[in-house]
């Protein structure tokens, strides 16, 4: 049995969401692995400080793709994160075929100058990067002495290269979506993105390996797996984040549907093997220890690892029942553990049962539906609006507290932006994200109609009254599609939008979630990921929660 959609939805358990064989990295790579795919270093134009352009090809059974990579010097008071920076130590785009002389010259020029920039069709994703220049260079200089660094510095950053945004379906020129699904390789969802995150951590291992050569000649050594396992790409994500997984109700569905029916297929098995029930622990052990080496800054954040860590503990003394075990299992943690631990658990059972589980991946990138019938009686679509929104139905949106915030783009950046209603401008711009407002403000017009009026059609009633029409459809979609909504108020006083983040980004397979506000967080995606050159390893997709040895 599936969980229910008034219990997955709220906001604090799926703020509560870890990365799971399900997340986009994990699908991305164990394609790469069964198509036995190939990469190939066509260009490596640097100067002694790493300085210049590269270009891998990248062979799959669907064709070639082609990784062009662009490194420049950065003065240090042009170095920023933020999305709206000019200069950038790096910049990427995964390209669609070869490219030729005359496209590497055009991606020189427009590439590392991001949004005063524009491209073409052929590119399919776009981004940049900074380095950690401290390690960055502690590592270079390491590896020019001939040693390699110590695993605990290592650690302490995770990376020696971090991107902000990662562009694609139409920026700045990129082609689409709908040109990059032609593809078979880019059928789920945001595997070109993730493909192009997974060259930025094999380039800055080549990168850094230059410099160190350049720096030590004879006596430098490249850096070796253990430590380059250890590094993954840090990222920083904000509001902009946000608005998808509420804007794309549709296909944000089917990636918790494909979840939720994980979990019920394994719940579902009569018994457990020895060999599953080894399997299980190895896993639960490695989540402890994975835990025990995330620490963050926030407040609230690392209160809940502290608690995490205690209740993974406690759950160690936990004994499998002889039948049904894994459902007894996930009933005793749901009603002795924490939301961090009960989504923790979650993602452990699904990765105990490939066999059963990976195949839902190739439906989470479905976006077709949500539709309105325009011959539905006003009266179902109320009584629709009873049973699936009576959560928002609770809320007195009189009170100026639920609606604290709105939504809307910046006028600068078009970025999504978070505004007080009640203390600055704007709210006259704001987005439709607060449904639950929304579709309540549609209940009471609805309420309003006696009963011949509710007897009508809502092609009637939108001729009428359009400005429903976005609301109706959002309730016709959720009446389908269970998992589409957010049953939390995303207006209100309480919301916390860094929930809304860190759910999609366990979707993407990030790890190590670092709050550096309630609006927006570090991450770190593909730590622990095997290698370009470890991808035909039988064990290349065995990476879930990686764990440091050595620290």
């Amino acid at each position: 049995m599936l969980r229910s959609p008034r219990k997955v939805m709220r906001l604090d358990r799926l703020g509560s969401f870890f990365p799971s064989r399900l997340s986009f990295m994990r699908t991305l790579i164990r394609m790469i692995v069964q198509e036995k795919w190939r990469f190939e270093k066509a260009l490596s134009d640097w100067d002694d400080n790493g300085f210049g352009r590269a270009v891998w090809y990248i062979h799959s059974p669907h064709g070639i793709l082609s990784f062009v990579a662009f490194s420049n010097d950065l003065a240090p008071e042009d170095r920023t994160d933020r999305v709206i920076a000019e200069r950038w130590d790096a910049s990427f785009a995964l390209l669609d075929g070869k490219p030729t002389p005359e496209d590497i010259e055009r991606l020189e020029a427009n590439v590392p100058r991001q949004e005063a920039g524009r491209v073409s069709p052929k590119e399919l994703v776009l981004s940049r990067a900074n380095k950690s220049v401290r390690l960055f260079d502690h590592v270079s200089k390491c590896l020019a002495r001939g040693e390699q660094p110590d695993i605990t510095e290592l650690a302490k950053v995770g990376y020696l290269m971090r991107t902000t945004a990662v562009y694609g379906n139409g920026k700045f020129g990129l082609g689409d979506y709908p040109k990059a699904a032609r593809n078979p390789a880019f059928c789920g969802p945001f595997r070109a993105e993730m493909l192009l995150v997974l060259m930025v951590r094999h380039f800055q291992f080549e990168l850094v390996n230059h410099v160190a050569r350049a720096m030590g000649g004879k006596k430098a050594v490249p850096l070796a797996a253990d430590r380059a396992a250890v590094l993954g790409i840090g990222n920083s994500t904000g509001l902009g984040m946000a608005p998808f997984i509420v804007r794309h109700p549709v296909l944000f569905h089917h990636w918790i549907n494909a979840r939720e029916i994980a979990l019920a297929r394994v719940r579902s098995t009569v018994a457990a093997e020895p060999a599953k029930q080894a399997r299980f622990q190895i896993l639960l052990d490695r989540a402890a220890r994975h835990v025990e080496q995330w620490d963050v800054d926030d407040e609230r954040q690392q209160a809940r690892i502290v608690e995490l860590r205690r209740e993974l503990e406690q759950f160690q003394h936990y004994r499998l029942k002889p039948e049904r075990p894994w459902n007894d299992l996930y009933q005793w943690v749901e009603g002795h553990l924490g939301l961090e631990a009960q989504e923790l658990i979650v993602s452990l059972l699904i990765e105990l049962y490939p066999e059963l589980v990976d195949s839902l991946a190739n439906d989470m990138g479905e976006s077709a539906g949500g539709d309105i019938d325009p011959s539905m009686r006003l009266g179902e679509l109320k009584g629709i609006i009873e049973r699936e929104y009576d959560w928002a139905l609770s809320i007195d949106f009189s009170d100026a507290g639920a609606r604290e915030y709105f939504w809307y783009y910046s006028e600068d950046k078009e970025e999504p932006r978070l505004g007080k209603r009640f203390k600055e401008p704007g709210a006259d711009r704001e987005m439709r994200l607060g449904m639950g407002w929304y579709v309540s403000e549609l209940y009471q017009r609805l309420a309003s109609l006696n009963a011949s009026e509710l007897a009508g059609i809502v092609a009637e009633f939108l001729l009428r009254e359009p400005q429903w029409r976005l609301a109706v459809r959002r309730v016709m979609t959720t009446a389908n599609f269970p998992y589409a909504e957010i049953r939390d108020n995303t207006i209100g006083a309480e919301l916390l939008a860094i929930d809304m983040l860190r759910c999609k980004l366990s979707f993407f397979g990030a790890t190590k979630f670092d709050p550096r506000s309630d609006k927006w967080t570090r991450i770190t995606m593909f730590q622990g990921a095997p290698l370009i050159d470890e991808l035909t390893s039988p064990h290349a997709d065995d990476w879930w929660l990686p764990v440091i040895d050595g620290i």
